[in-house]
């Protein structure tokens, strides 16, 4: 089902053509996602200009039901961290992870590089922590964390990362630092959030972003010692998504208010680590390009488990989100990045 004009929930919609989008490779893509070209897409909402100009919900839902944003929720735990360095309830990334955590002492591993890793550390994942959500033999393996009650020192007892010969360390690595996916670390970051702004993560989200944006439907989940899940699983409707994009691509402004810091905007899409050959890594942001005939459209990005994409290309001035279940399912990231490069990109006039 596509939805266009009408109540947007404080955005202003607009027309394809008055965007500068053709219309034909994106009702191929509906004709696509009828004929299970692209399976189990719950929806595809396109903005450029501030204004709606394509929105559809294929699920049998539609713009007001909450989708699972899985580790999209990452990147939102980011921007809070940046609200909180503003606030003054973090003093700032270079502050010690460890520092906030003086119950969690001793810890298993001691090793004084622990009292080493910073905030910022954490937003880029590239603390020493041997924590690698891609390698089942990882000690840090999410999958190992969900298991035990204590998330937060789940991370803190980790044993120091080692580097094999084949692997990069962080000396020798672009931006001095070595990429290893860890959800556990971004889930620290909620602790952190709730000691530093005496409050916990769902209230000072409210107050400090949902709430100046409207947003009214976020939903949380929990760690089973009651902080809230800033690794993943976050509930937000398309359109809530869609907003904190287009807030990204405004500089962090949205009708006219500055909701979030411009220069933590400006730091967060800016890449500090190289996470593969041809993708980097800013503070809880995936950076990387798709190549469209022969121009490379740059892209800031949110993504989560089953394919779920938000999608910020600043020199398009474009946003999207696709929302997805197919979770746990492998190529669900190349199906969705087909209907990014095929569809969405391929609807703009003048690439």
């Amino acid at each position: 089902m596509t939805e266009t004009a009408g109540d947007a929930g404080g955005w202003t919609t607009g027309s394809l053509a008055e965007e500068g989008l053709r219309s034909e490779p994106l009702a191929a893509l509906e004709a696509a996602i009828a004929g299970d070209e692209f399976v189990n897409i719950g929806s595809v909402l396109i903005s450029r200009g501030g204004r709606i100009i394509f929105e559809g919900y294929f699920d049998g839902d539609g713009k007001d039901v909450i989708r699972n944003t899985r580790s999209a929720t990452k990147t939102i735990t980011g921007t809070l961290i940046g609200l909180a360095i503003e606030q003054g309830a973090i003093s700032g990334l270079d502050t010690g992870v460890m520092s906030f955590f003086p119950d969690k002492l001793p810890v298993l591993y001691p090793d004084s590089r622990k009292e080493e890793i910073t905030i910022e550390d954490l937003l880029t994942m590239s603390s020493l922590l041997e924590c690698d959500d891609s390698n089942s033999f990882s000690r840090g393996n999410e999958e190992r964390m969900y298991i035990i009650e204590d998330w937060v020192q789940f991370l803190l007892d980790l044993p120091i990362r080692g580097f094999p010969v084949w692997a990069s360390r962080p000396a020798d690595s672009p931006y001095g630092r070595s990429f290893s996916y860890c959800t556990a670390g971004t889930v620290a970051l909620g602790a952190v959030l709730e000691r530093a702004t005496g409050m916990p993560v769902p209230e000072f989200a409210n107050r400090s972003l949902f709430e100046p944006l409207g947003i009214t439907s976020a939903e949380w989940q929990f760690i089973p010692t009651g902080t809230a899940m800033t690794g993943g699983g976050l509930g937000l409707t398309p359109r809530d998504l869609l907003q904190i994009g287009q807030v990204y691509l405004n500089g962090g402004a949205w009708n006219g208010r500055q909701v979030v810091p411009r220069a933590w905007v400006e730091a967060s899409v800016r890449p500090h680590v190289q996470a593969d050959d041809d993708v980097e890594y800013g503070y809880l942001w995936w950076l990387r390009s798709y190549r469209v005939g022969e121009v490379d459209c740059r892209a800031w990005m949110m993504l989560g488990n089953g394919g779920n994409k938000l999608a910020v290309f600043p020199e398009l001035d474009l946003v999207t989100v696709i929302t997805s279940t197919n979770y746990a399912t492998r190529g669900m990231h190349e199906q969705t990045d087909r209907l990014l490069r095929e569809h969405v990109l391929a609807a703009v006039e003048r690439v």
